[in-house]
């Protein structure tokens, strides 16, 4: 009997210079998607994707683009294997190649709404005046309480529930470095400044949904085909007006992603495939659901093995 299967597709932070360059020279499937990004957004995306420089792929207008299109091409070479989900999640910015693959969005639609989405958020808040921080070995309720605490000096809050020992908290950057302080004064083992641009998924971002939403009436939005579950509601989402007003909240929302996994978990997903840059929602993933299956394919972090070994078992 064939397992459940969930695609996982990653967000922002993944992204690292010459991801994806196999990919195009050994897979006609996935270099149309590299191409057609190009063509899209009107200059050379690729470029920067496989060449850098880094500066450049890690401006968040570029960074978002550049996954998102890393994520598609992987997910063409699936589905040219036949491999398919049951169902499909993101994290943040995956949420867009969630809802390519469930065949709610097209790609080109998608990759000019997440080069837009990109711009908004890098300009909501000044340079430097936002942070984000992973707070390691904390549980959900103690992270929540060092930000309340910290909260006297700005804003400060949870803003992506990636695991059962992983918050990242997002706000003012003197709000996030006391909140730092406070985690680990209630016993966080450590805690990771983000290499981020701004303060993502928190109230700074909030000025960012009305011009998104506007950005979004313009793109067609069609009911899921396969299962999608948004990232910042854990639940089932189907109604197209409910996705693109959900797409605009989302980014001032947190990341439900635990509760996420946990959901599909229970609803029978037995293998997760993360169908991206890099292996961070695998590493939450195994760290969350006990005995699960995880995969990644990124090429460059032993991918070929793992759609090896996807074709002998689904």
């Amino acid at each position: 009997m064939r397992r459940k299967v969930a695609f996982l597709f990653p967000g922002q932070g993944s992204q690292y210079v010459g991801m994806g360059r196999s990919l195009y020279e050994e897979s006609a499937d996935a270099r149309a998607v590299f191409d057609e990004a190009d063509e899209v957004l009107g200059f050379a995306l690729s470029e920067i994707i496989f060449s850098g420089p880094e500066s450049a792929l890690n401006l968040t207008y570029n960074t978002q683009p550049a996954i998102l299109t890393m994520s598609i091409a992987i997910l063409r070479t699936l589905e040219h294997e036949g491999i398919q989900a049951d169902v499909v999640t993101g994290h943040s910015l995956g949420t867009y190649g969630a809802l390519v693959a469930a065949g709610s969005m097209d790609f080109s639609d998608a990759v000019k709404v997440v080069r837009r989405r990109g711009r908004l958020m890098q300009d909501a808040v000044e340079p430097g005046l936002g942070a984000m921080a992973a707070i390691i070995g904390l549980d959900a309720g103690a992270v929540s309480l060092a930000c309340e605490r910290a909260s006297r000096l700005g804003v400060v809050a949870p803003a992506n529930f990636n695991g059962p020992d992983q918050v990242v908290i997002s706000g003012e950057r003197e709000a996030v470095e006391n909140a730092v302080q406070e985690a680990k004064g209630l016993g966080a083992r450590r805690a990771v400044f983000l290499p981020v641009s701004g303060p993502f998924h928190s109230s700074l971002m909030a000025g960012v949904e009305a011009p998104l939403l506007d950005f979004l009436e313009g793109v067609v939005i069609s009911r899921p085909r396969v299962p999608f579950v948004a990232d910042t509601e854990a639940r089932y989402l189907q109604d197209p007006l409910e996705i693109r007003r959900y797409l605009a909240r989302q980014v001032a929302s947190p990341v439900r992603f635990t509760e996420v996994l946990r959901l599909l978990s229970a609803e029978g997903v037995e293998v997760f495939v993360e169908v991206g840059p890099g292996q961070v929602l695998s590493g939450f993933t195994k760290r969350t659901i006990e005995n699960s299956s995880v995969f990644s394919l990124d090429p460059c972090k032993g991918g070929k093995a793992a759609l090896e070994f996807l074709r002998e078992v689904l």
